[in-house]
């Protein structure tokens, strides 16, 4: 019954979720509107012309993608004949997805959970495991999967306390959810304990560790690193050959509206006492590329795009480009992680700690409960609550090279003593693929 109101409610509100996609967000990034199909359940035919039925794993957008891609990627290696189809609900998680895979896997947008849409996509595509990255846990997708016989693995699995509330206010419906789970790896063992006291069989639950620790620099991009701090790195206004012309680099990745004007204002006091530094401001969504673009041009910053790729000594290089925040990352003494600043939790600060570069926080990383506190216990990040304390952390790094080069390796320490998830989830999920035919 809870799931009957559940589907009404969201069949009631189909206009307006229509309205939001389609011409909302699809006015921002024209991605909304294209494929928009598959948002029902009309999901291409050349998804599932190959014979062997797909593995699914889902990706709500572009940093879990980029956590699940390491993952997937050994998973191809150990069965390079398996079928993987890979869903996001954005238009950038799909772009990542291309852009980490090529037209090695198929993709498409998962469905909205309407039932008439979640019930065509899986008699569609007829997968043989569905596997669900952290908590994108959709009602009718996860039981109509455990009606058709379909395991539905929740992989890399986190759950705040607010979460659990949450949760627990809709307790009839999260029973349905947690009883439609085949197995679950999770974080630690408070996020199991919380899916547990939801409902989940204690059988059913497993501690893995997080996926985002296995993060490890490929050749390739060691490589464009090396090339980005020749780029970016060298001051080219030096005259004097025999003084050290390296400057101080930082960068801000995945900011929000607010936290770009804090994280200028920031770059700003530094230049008082840092005239040569750089920042590299990657805002978290494309539609914010032209908004920060006018930001800059409003202020006393000079700055280039990276898009251009016409960098001539600015202050300032606004990275509006997809697919590059890992290597700016590891192109930068020292990073600021976006979104913990204001309120919106923060993001994966591992992708700046795998590259040996330390992490600048402000206080809201409720997003990364599961990674910040072992950052921050290992001395591989500091946490700042303003723009002044920023600017201040800042400068201080810029004037003590030392103590910012052991943030790094601190960081990159706690990447490395965390490790090792992948392969526990790796053999969870080989007990649920269906024998080569």
């Amino acid at each position: 019954m809870a799931r009957i109101f559940y589907s009404l409610a969201l069949i009631f509100i189909s206009p307006l979720i229509v309205f939001y996609l389609y011409i909302l967000r699809g006015k921002k990034n024209q991605g909304y509107r294209t494929h928009f199909k598959e948002r029902f359940g009309f999901v291409s035919k050349s998804l599932f012309t190959v014979k062997t039925k797909p593995l699914v794993f889902h990706c709500a957008s572009v940093g879990e993608v980029l956590a699940a891609t390491p993952l997937i990627k050994a998973l191809q290696k150990a069965h390079p004949n398996l079928n993987i189809l890979i869903t996001c609900n954005t238009p950038t998680g799909r772009e990542q997805i291309l852009n980490q895979f090529k037209n090695t896997v198929a993709c498409s947008y998962l469905p909205i959970d309407f039932p008439f849409a979640t019930a065509r996509f899986l008699k569609r595509i007829k997968p043989q495991a569905l596997c669900i990255l952290e908590t994108e846990l959709w009602p009718n997708l996860m039981a109509i999967s455990h009606k058709k016989n379909i395991p539905v693995l929740v992989i890399n699995a986190r759950l705040s306390e607010k979460s659990q509330q949450g949760y627990q206010k809709v307790a009839k419906l999260t029973h349905i959810i947690m009883r439609s789970i085949t197995v679950l790896a999770s974080h630690n063992k408070a996020d199991a304990e919380r899916f547990i006291e939801l409902g989940l069989e204690t059988s059913k639950s497993h501690v893995t560790g997080s996926i985002k620790f296995d993060i490890t620099p490929s050749d390739e991009q060691l490589a464009e690193v090396l090339n980005l701090k020749q780029l970016y790195s060298i001051n080219k206004n030096s005259s004097n050959e025999h003084i050290n012309d390296e400057r101080f680099v930082w960068a801000a990745g995945s900011t929000h509206p607010v936290e770009h004007e804090l994280v200028l204002a920031a770059h700003q006091q530094l230049l008082k006492k840092q005239p040569n530094a750089l920042l590299i401001i990657a805002p978290r969504h494309p539609e914010q590329f032209d908004k920060v673009a006018e930001l800059l041009t409003q202020s006393p910053l000079s700055f280039s795009r990276r898009s251009q790729n016409n960098y001539n000594n600015e202050q300032v290089l606004l990275a509006d480009t997809l697919g590059e925040l890992q290597c700016l990352y590891g192109a930068a003494n020292v990073s600021f992680i976006g979104g913990s600043l204001i309120r919106r939790g923060g993001h994966n600060p591992l992708e700046s700690a795998a590259f040996s570069v330390g992490v600048i926080t402000g206080p809201h990383t409720y997003n990364f409960d599961h990674v910040y506190p072992e950052l921050i216990k290992l001395k591989g990040a500091v946490v700042v609550d303003s723009n002044n304390e920023l600017a201040k952390q800042l400068i201080t790094f810029s004037q003590n090279t030392k103590a910012c080069q052991t943030l790094g390796i601190k960081a990159a320490q706690c990447v490395a003593k965390n490790q090792g998830a992948i392969q526990k989830t790796l053999t969870i999920i080989n007990q649920y693929l269906e024998p080569k035919p």
